[in-house]
């Protein structure tokens, strides 16, 4: 019985809100910088280490291009800032959270 409960609220995993509430509490920031050859590259910050693969995997296959997840910070090749945000929100983050610069 005790391997079905959270660690962390101590709820049955069925129940737990924990991942959730995390991703609510943080602010992600979107933005573009240029790299070599002035190429230009979206970085979104303040993701969770142990999501951050994931949602760089679905990223990647929804917007077509090359990224990688580095220092808690997804690069993707290209300027994606205007599908970002919806594709954020599709995954389960809250609008309200996402600053777009």
């Amino acid at each position: 019985m005790n391997g079905n409960l959270c660690p962390k609220c101590g709820l049955p995993l069925d129940l737990c809100t924990c991942e959730v509430r995390e991703r609510e509490e943080k602010a992600v920031k979107v933005y573009t910088t240029t790299r070599k050859f002035k190429k230009p590259v979206t970085i979104i910050e303040g993701l969770d280490k142990n999501q951050g693969k994931d949602i760089l995997k679905h990223l990647k296959r929804k917007l077509a291009c090359g990224g990688s997840f580095k220092n808690e910070h997804i690069e993707l090749q290209g300027n994606h800032k205007s599908q970002i945000k919806d594709l954020l929100v599709k995954i389960g983050f809250d609008a309200d959270q996402i600053n777009i610069n």
